[in-house]
């Protein structure tokens, strides 16, 4: 290989030295890189092992290959088609990798701003639209993993995460859910009934005592008593806390002597039969 074609001009001793020297100062800097790189991830709570050695290695080899490169032009090499290739492969990685650094700086806002944690139950929208409520058990550098009731494991990217609409269930200790009810009053006072209501619900399992357990009348008439009992309780335990309200509702009203429907889910069909005409 005639080296002519590959240096513009002769190589001179103070070349090799400054060379000598690039190179030198390249692996110098590759390797405090590598060690602030490593350090810096330290301090992410989402970095995995995985991406903390990917961002120190990519750290440390573009200041190799800097130092090399600088190593070349001391000694009067043309590096331009180094530098074209370089480019090019800078140009495909920042392609390819796209994704991957949104979702790692996604990452390190959840991780700063904290909008979910480990333990909370979220709503997100789910890939057919519907939206999708579950328990946080996961954050790391790519996604934010949470389980849902029935069992399923939900992977939702972090920049995907903070782009669209995230409900957090869990960040004021409790949330409230309520009953609808339609009782035949039998001549009984409205405030007999609604405090019937109340003390039940507020001795179903689940139920806090603060804030403590409301009666809305939606509807009334001679005969009849529709209102919403609502209630505050753990987010996780929506559902049981819920089935237990509508089982002790029903108990207290029925040991009262009232017929009555009580439903978690809002129905526009009467509940019970319509008043005489």
């Amino acid at each position: 290989m005639d080296l002519s074609q590959f240096l513009s001009t002769p190589i001179t001793w103070w070349q090799v030295l400054w060379a000598v020297l690039a190179l030198l100062a390249g692996w110098i800097a590759s390797r405090v890189a590598r060690r602030a790189v490593t350090d810096l991830m330290a301090h992410v709570p989402t970095a995995t092992p995985a991406a903390t050695r990917f961002a120190a290695r990519f750290a440390q080899y573009t200041l190799l290959l800097l130092g090399l490169g600088i190593a070349l032009a001391f000694l009067g090499a043309n590096v331009q088609p180094v530098l074209a290739v370089v480019l090019i492969l800078v140009v495909i990685a920042v392609l390819v990798l796209r994704g991957v650094a949104d979702n790692f700086a996604a990452s390190v806002l959840i991780a700063t701003r904290k909008p979910v944690v480990i333990g909370e139950e979220i709503t997100v929208e789910g890939p057919d639209g519907k939206p999708i409520t579950g328990t946080v058990v996961e954050l790391n550098s790519r996604a934010v993993v949470f389980t849902t009731p029935d069992g399923r494991t939900a992977h939702v990217p972090n920049a995907k995460l903070l782009a669209e609409t995230l409900v957090n269930n869990s960040r004021h200790g409790g949330r409230r859910s309520e009953v609808q009810v339609r009782v035949e009053r039998g001549g009984a006072a409205l405030s007999e009934i609604t405090a019937v209501m109340t003390d039940a619900a507020a001795a179903a399992d689940g139920v806090h005592a603060e804030p403590a357990v409301g009666v809305l009348v939606t509807a009334v008439s001679d005969a009849r008593l529709t209102a919403r009992v609502q209630f505050w309780h753990d987010s996780p335990r929506g559902l049981t806390a819920t089935s237990a309200v509508v089982a002790a509702v029903t108990e207290g009203l029925a040991a009262r002597g009232w017929t009555a429907t009580v439903t978690s889910e809002a129905v526009a069909p009467p509940l019970v039969p319509g008043d005489p005409v």
